[in-house]
């Protein structure tokens, strides 16, 4: 259930603690699979430095680019402005705003991981967000 205004473009956060790892995969699949019809941003409670090479490998594999990404700070701004929030480990340090929708997905954190441990984790953020994108862009 979307609480996209209909005929508007949803628009979707991934959030994790650092933005460096799964939110960037995650809106890195999102650009890729949806392409403009989602409006796409990611952020964290804590933002690293950068992405994490590994998962920027990871991604690479499979033929999306996400070099460019930069880990954000999660603005209150940010969740408002944002039809579907999907964290990723961050617990109580997401803000909670009353009329967004809110999932919780519960995956391994890349941070430190060998790209042998990665490819599963961002496999399985391509089929969640393959989902995802059936469920806001129903055909």
């Amino acid at each position: 259930m979307s609480t996209a205004v209909p005929g508007s473009k949803p628009s979707v956060l991934f959030v994790c603690v650092h933005n460096a790892g799964r939110s960037q995969m995650a809106a890195g699949w999102l650009t890729a699979l949806a392409g403009d019809a989602i409006e796409v941003r990611s952020a964290g409670t804590a933002p690293a430095d950068q992405v994490n090479p590994v998962a920027v490998e990871a991604m690479r594999e499979v033929g999306i680019d996400i070099t460019a990404a930069t880990p954000k700070v999660l603005t209150g701004e940010a969740v408002q402005a944002s039809d579907v929030v999907i964290t990723m480990g961050c617990g109580d340090t997401c803000p909670y705003y009353p009329g967004t929708r809110y999932l919780d997905w519960t995956l391994d954190d890349p941070a430190g991981q060998s790209i042998e441990a990665v490819r599963p984790i961002r496999d399985e953020i391509r089929r969640r967000v393959e989902g995802l994108i059936a469920e806001l862009l129903p055909s």
